[in-house]
């Protein structure tokens, strides 16, 4: 082992053990990408844990389920994810262990399918995706997607990074709720990158891991939906992980539409094979949670009804925080948990030493990280230490 070289920490999962460590009472944690509700609990949702009793009291094994996993909840994810898409010819889906498991397991494919494929990855981006593509062995190609001083979209610069890919190049796309940003593509940009994979020859794989947190389950999916009418080829990472609330036992999905059924089947055995090498049976706890609740037309409707509960406050919180000052006001445009503070690393730092606030040094912060009662305080820290 002595030939191994130190790894760089992960500054997210070192800001967790930080914050973990801080016995202040007063202390903010927004940097852990969990929900919490008004009191600053997360809860196990209430749908989710009858489906779990349910699987408790039924089932009757625990024998393997096979390499593809819970076949029943892979398609019962179709609908949800893609719509009117969802019986579209050459469409397979395969449970992953969490969004990751997918990410990964799409990325080896690629690898797998086209050595030489390069990664559009729009910057900055969630902290994982360059090790995972980079671990797969694919060249990333960077461009800058959002500009934090500005509090607003590159687009052109977006569209000069499509415009010199090449065909077979792969664009990581976020499918809603931007980690970590909060700024997602409007309908009028979602058209032109889709006409743009169209026109180059791009492979669009979206990671969509906040779907219902932003607008809805159906708005949430538009821009994937939108490529998957104008692309022969498209890859998905998806995870319940946070609109079930079922952080800790990873439960996602690798889809990919291949063009045609007889393509599909190829790319199936492909990803079967490679998901073999890394974990040979996804585990089922969860997915099976998943599926009881999908399956069941109450349980069902008691999801959606809590996922709107969760969706409504992160709303609320964003116009809250938005309205406390003209230069948080973009707070209140953007989706999903995260949102980026125009702050430099030595101002984050200062409101990490000086007010036990925990965020992430780019000022990605969890906007429903935090309770009712702690919003006030977090602001005014913010507002202080913007002001220098």
């Amino acid at each position: 082992m002595s030939g191994l070289e130190a790894i760089k920490p992960d500054s997210l999962l070192q800001l967790i053990q930080m914050a973990s460590a801080d016995t202040r009472p007063n202390k903010i944690d927004v940097g852990v990408g969990v929900y919490r509700t008004s009191n600053g609990a997360t809860p196990i949702l209430s749908a989710v844990k009858k489906a779990e009793k349910i699987l408790w009291e039924r089932q009757e094994t625990k024998a393997y389920l096979g390499m593809s996993g819970d076949k029943v909840y892979a398609e019962l994810l179709k609908p949800i994810v893609f719509g009117q898409h969802a019986d579209d010819e050459g469409l397979i889906g395969l449970q992953t262990p969490g969004g990751c498991g997918a990410l990964t397991l799409g990325f080896k494919l690629v690898k797998a399918a086209r050595p030489d494929a390069r990664v559009l990855v729009g910057t900055p981006t969630w902290a994982n995706h360059q090790p995972v593509i980079e671990g797969a062995g694919l060249k990333i190609v960077e461009y800058p997607y959002y500009l934090k001083e500005e509090t607003r979209i590159d687009f052109d610069a977006m569209i000069a990074a499509f415009d010199a890919a090449r065909p077979g190049d792969v664009a990581l796309l976020h499918g809603c709720c931007h980690n970590p940003t909060g700024a997602d593509l409007d309908a009028g940009q979602w058209a032109k990158v889709r006409a743009k994979c169209a026109e180059k020859g791009i492979i669009p794989f979206v990671d969509i891991a906040y779907q219902g947190l932003g607008d809805g389950l159906d708005d949430d999916a538009e821009g994937l939906r939108g490529l998957m009418g104008a692309c022969d080829e498209v890859i998905v990472a998806q995870s319940c992980d946070k609109n079930f609330g079922v952080y800790r036992d990873r439960v996602g999905c690798l889809f990919v539409k291949a063009g045609s059924d007889e393509t599909a089947n190829i790319v199936k055995s492909h990803i079967m094979q490679i998901a073999r090498e890394m974990w040979s049976m996804p585990p089922d706890h969860s997915a099976a949670a998943v599926r009881i609740v999908l399956e069941n037309d109450d349980l069902r409707a008691e999801w959606l009804d809590e996922l709107s509960i969760m969706r409504g406050r992160i709303k609320d919180l964003r116009k809250r925080i938005a309205s406390k000052d003209p230069r948080l006001a973009y707070i209140g445009e953007q989706k999903g948990m995260f949102s980026m503070m125009p702050l430099t690393p030595q101002q984050v730092d200062t409101l990490r030493d000086e007010h036990a606030i925990y965020m992430a040094d780019s000022g990605r912060f969890n906007v429903c990280g935090m309770a009712d009662e702690d919003v006030d305080r977090f602001c005014d820290a913010v507002l202080e230490a913007m002001d220098g």
